[in-house]
């Protein structure tokens, strides 16, 4: 069951990306608000998740794997400038998850 469950697990995880990269429309900070995670988030956990495991996984590697592509095109194609209620909704976010 554990073998079974590791791939129901993984491919709900591919298929969060794919909802994802077609959701480019969706802005990290937006995720950020609402969610508590972004992109970003999932790269970090896919990299903590490599390292546990003694796999060494770079920044752009991780975030490749999770845009699908590097992140550098990805911003330049998807990302747009953050508005002052999204930046406003972000440090208030960030206040009550540090603090």
């Amino acid at each position: 069951m554990s073998e079974l469950k590791t791939e129901l697990e993984a491919a709900a995880f591919r298929r969060l990306l794919e909802h994802l990269r077609l959701r480019s429309d969706v802005q990290n900070i937006e995720l950020m608000n609402l969610a508590g995670f972004c992109r970003n988030c999932l790269a970090d956990w896919y990299r903590e998740a490599a390292a546990a495991r003694g796999v060494s996984i770079d920044k752009d590697a991780a975030r490749e794997r999770i845009y699908g592509m590097p992140f550098a095109d990805w911003k330049a194609l998807h990302q747009k400038e953050a508005t002052p209620d999204q930046r406003a909704a972000f440090a208030t976010a960030q206040k009550h998850h540090h603090g």
